[in-house]
C-alpha cells in the first residue's frame, strides 16, 4: 500500500495539476455505440445475442430513435394506454427475435448432412483408389480354400482347448459341437 502512494506521488508530480491520467469509461462503447445498457449481460459483457438460455440481452437491439424515446415516455404511463402496434414497436426496439423465431429451425441441419455425406464419399472413394492404384494384391493366405486350411490345421494342433477353438469341436465324431 505504502509503496502505491509513493508510486502516485511521483506520478503527480511529473505531471501538472488539472490533467486527468485515468479516466472511468466504458471500453466497450465503441461496440455497442448509442444503445441502451439495460442489465449485465452474458458474463458481464455488453453485448446483444438472442438466447434462449439467457433471454435478457445486456443492451438493447437498436438505439433509440424520437419514435422509439416518445413511446418510451408512453410505456412510463398505463399499458393499456398502449396499442399493439406500439408494443410490438417497442419489443423490436428491444430484441431482434421472439422466441418462436429463435427455436424456429433454420434448415442448418440440410447444410451439415450435405457435408458429412460429400466427405464421406470422398473417403470412400480415397479407399478405392488407394486399393486399386496403391496397395499390392492380397496375400494367399487370404483365399476361402487357405483360411480353411489354416482352420483344419488349427483343429488338428488342438489349439487351445480349454476355452478356445479345440472346445468348441468334437473330435471322436469330428463335427462341432
Amino acid at each position: 500500500m505504502a509503496t502505491n502512494l509513493i508510486r502516485l506521488r511521483t506520478l503527480a508530480q511529473k505531471f501538472p495539476q488539472g490533467i486527468v491520467i485515468h479516466q472511468a469509461k466504458f471500453h466497450n462503447r465503441a461496440k455497442i455505440g448509442k444503445r441502451e445498457i439495460v442489465g449485465f449481460g452474458y458474463n458481464g459483457e455488453a453485448n446483444y445475442a438472442d438466447r434462449v438460455d439467457f433471454p435478457m440481452p445486456a443492451v438493447r437491439f437498436r438505439e433509440d430513435n424520437a419514435e422509439i424515446t416518445a413511446l418510451r415516455q408512453k410505456e412510463r404511463g398505463d399499458w393499456k394506454n398502449l396499442t399493439i402496434e406500439e408494443k410490438k414497436a417497442l419489443y423490436r426496439a428491444s430484441f431482434c427475435q421472439t422466441f418462436a423465431e429463435i427455436r424456429a429451425p433454420t434448415g442448418e441441419w440440410k447444410m451439415i448432412i450435405t457435408g458429412i455425406l460429400i466427405a464421406s464419399s470422398l473417403a470412400i472413394w480415397f479407399y478405392v483408389w488407394m486399393m486399386k492404384y496403391v496397395y499390392g494384391p492380397l496375400p494367399k493366405s487370404f483365399k476361402e480354400e487357405h483360411v480353411q486350411a489354416q482352420l483344419q490345421r488349427m483343429i488338428d494342433l488342438r489349439v487351445n482347448p480349454i476355452e478356445g477353438l479345440a472346445s468348441k469341436y468334437d473330435y471322436e465324431n469330428n463335427r462341432w459341437k
